[in-house]
């Protein structure tokens, strides 16, 4: 075949196996055989075999065979991806009715299922796919398309396509239930984890290096909305959607329109109770206002648009049995008791296993070994017991007791006064160990992949492994001594934990497990401080200045650090070259030793950019004056602060000597009044 006729035939095979494509994976109604469609593009493939130069990027043969990635790039998106406020209920969701009305006057809505999956932008260029990016923080997504071109459901080139030289699709990649399912039980066959939801499922696997990988997890694609067109304009949402999907994307069969809040009600109330029927998970309904010129006029939030909501679906329930309380042992020692359950399927995975909290809940709930029990996912994400069905008791049920001794290592059980929680007094019970190492490398916290339960279980019973800290100083000789461990593993978990050290100081400080300081309070602590030294050295008052960090925060930040054990630990992760400094960048200290009170308003920053402003050039700031308080920086109404301050011959000073203060060599210079 010459080149020419060559072309000519690869351009038919491509338009033709792209068309069966779209009938197949989107509408569902094939024309062709299964072996048709194979023989054409076994043929195609034959044809760019031996001509490369005719491949095009809009080849069903792209779908598959991409080389892996070593990292994906940053994508920024021309309009950004906003998330959606919530509703709860028919009150809700009215009062968003009359707040759009009250600003445009009467509407029309359009109601569409809202998928439980990653959302996507994908971005075409003369109506061929050039880009596909996950939605990041809604600015910035990640380049995947190469992965998502494995997607069988999504166009490598527009359907009867016009003039639109630029087109950003929105839409959502999911999991389907059966692929879900299919996929954990290969992985529990491996003796890998499972995913945890579709949802987690689908994240993951637009993040595979290798598009080989992608392509063997049969994800989906739905389409909802346009996020950027040069070329064509629209009136309405319904337009958009049946534009949408005659270019040949798959978009929900099960949107309507709506022309008030009871027929909003009427589609979510069907669809709560029809949820099951669907091959993929749902967990609410997406409402928007249709009129695309209303929309504009609604504006938006800085984080969500005014004319579209999404009404939340309640938790879905089930009934199963309890077959047996355990007790799980937490790194703080808390004795949690954790319910085993026939696995039963709800809200989008299958469960075998509940926290019942703690023994006040146990006996609060009435639940008993043998019970059937409605469980459902709290948020959607925890699988928690709800309450026993007791009408289905036979009298074989029975009572659950605490242990007075830890089923871990046989240690005292302790029961603090005034705390509902148990715990094991036994610091090197290794139990705690256990769940400190495992919470130490999750993926939120340091992120080694690759040290699992099972490997931190082994590496524990071999005593290669007995503080946290041990991570860092663990050798290839041990690691190849592992269950299952050759070049490649031991290769992995060594650059894993390399680059562990590497982590942000918040990462780190959450990887800790200090009480009540979880990923959001890490992130305000290491935003503060510039490294663990200077955190360390903080007092209970200052840590309590800090907006978002409390007295329950401040006395466990201030204790863990008073610990010897823990400045242990601390200090060898520091031999080990594990990161100990944050991201505040620390300037000349002007203000050092210095406590200042903001009182009244202030024209050129505001309180909360005052406070940083001071703490940057290390001074610190309280809420209240008393004797130790050396300037107080009084704006415009200043309060009882102000008087305060004249009664305690404190030095006060205005907005402009305060500013001159903080652009001072020596940063006291500051005239005031006393």
């Amino acid at each position: 075949m010459d080149p020419k006729e060559a072309g000519t035939k690869a351009a038919t095979l491509r338009e033709e196996l792209n068309y069966h494509s779209y009938r197949y994976y989107v509408l569902d109604d094939p024309v062709i055989s299964d072996e048709e469609y194979d023989s054409m593009m076994r043929e195609l493939m034959s044809i760019e075999e031996e001509h490369p130069e005719l491949v095009t990027p809009d080849s069903p043969t792209r779908r598959v065979g991409a080389p892996p990635s070593d990292a994906f790039q940053p994508i920024q998106h021309r309009v950004r991806m906003m998330s959606l406020d919530n509703v709860f209920d028919a009150q809700e969701l009215t009062a968003f009715i009359r707040r759009v009305e009250s600003q445009v006057g009467e509407a029309d809505y359009i109601c569409e299922l809202k998928i439980d999956g990653a959302g996507i932008a994908l971005t075409y260029e003369d109506g061929v796919l050039v880009r596909g990016a996950t939605r990041g923080d809604g600015i910035t997504g990640e380049d995947v398309t190469g992965n998502l071109k494995t997607v069988k459901a999504l166009p490598l080139r527009l359907l009867n396509e016009d003039a639109v030289p630029y087109l950003e699709i929105r839409g959502e990649v999911f999991m389907p239930k059966a692929s879900f399912l299919r996929l954990n039980g290969q992985r529990e066959e491996l003796g890998q984890a499972p995913f945890a939801n579709p949802r987690n499922a689908a994240a993951g696997s637009l993040r595979q290096l290798d598009p080989r990988v992608t392509a063997s997890r049969h994800l989906d694609l739905i389409c909802y909305e346009i996020g950027y067109m040069e070329g064509r304009e629209f009136a309405t949402h319904k337009e958009v959607l049946e534009q949408i999907a005659s270019w040949g994307f798959h978009v929900s069969e099960h949107w309507r329109t709506a022309a008030d809040a009871a027929d909003i009600v009427d589609f979510c109330d069907e669809w709560i109770s029809k949820r099951e029927e669907l091959a993929y998970e749902v967990d609410g309904a997406v409402i928007k206002v249709n009129r695309l010129d209303l929309r504009d006029r609604l504006g938006a939030t800085s984080k969500a648009p005014r004319w579209a909501v999404a009404f939340k679906f309640p938790a879905e329930e089930k009934t199963t049995r309890l077959l047996d309380i355990v007790i799980n042992v937490g790194r703080t020692g808390a004795l949690t008791p954790t319910a085993i359950l026939e696995p039963v399927f709800v809200g989008g995975s299958t469960v075998s296993r509940a926290t019942l909290h703690n023994e006040d809940e146990v006996r609060r709930k009435g639940v008993k070994i043998g019970d059937m029990v409605l469980v459902h996912k709290a948020g959607d994400v925890i699988p928690e017991v709800i309450k026993p069905i007791t009408e289905l008791r036979d009298g074989t049920e029975r009572d659950f007791v605490m242990p007075a001794q830890c089923p871990a290592c046989g240690g005292k059980v302790y029961h603090p006064e005034g705390e509902v929680v148990a715990r094991c007094i036994n610091v090197d019970c290794p139990a705690r160990l256990f769940e400190s190492v495992l919470h130490f490398a999750s993926r939120g916290a340091m992120d080694i992949e690759g040290l699992g339960p099972a490997t931190i279980k082994e590496l524990m019973d071999r005593g290669f492994v007995s503080t946290v800290e041990d991570i860092y100083y663990l050798g290839e000789e041990q690691l190849y001594s592992l269950n299952g461990f050759k070049d490649k593993s031991v290769a992995n978990l060594t650059g894993s934990i390399a680059g562990s050290r590497e982590r942000p100081l918040s990462r780190l400080l959450y990887a800790l497990g200090i009480r009540h300081v979880g990923s959001h309070v890490a992130e305000v602590l290491a935003g503060r401080f510039p490294s663990m030294d200077r955190l360390a050295a903080a007092g209970e008052e200052e840590l309590r200045e800090i907006s978002e960090v409390g007295p329950a925060i401040a006395a466990s930040v201030k204790a863990f650090f008073e610990e010897p054990r823990n400045l242990q630990l601390i200090r060898r992760l520091k031999e080990a070259g594990v990161n100990m400094e944050g991201e505040v960048e620390e300037g000349p200290q002007t203000l050092a030793g210095l406590t200042f009170v903001l009182t009244g308003g202030l024209e050129s920053m505001t309180r909360e950019e005052a406070r940083l402003a001071i703490e940057e050039r290390g001074g610190r700031v309280s809420s209240s004056v008393s004797r130790k308080t050396d300037y107080v920086v009084a704006g415009s109404d200043p309060g009882s602060k102000y008087d305060k301050a004249r009664e305690l011959n404190v030095k006060i000073i205005a907005e402009g000597d305060f500013l001159t203060m903080l652009q001072d060599q020596d940063g006291k210079g500051a005239k005031g009044e006393r």
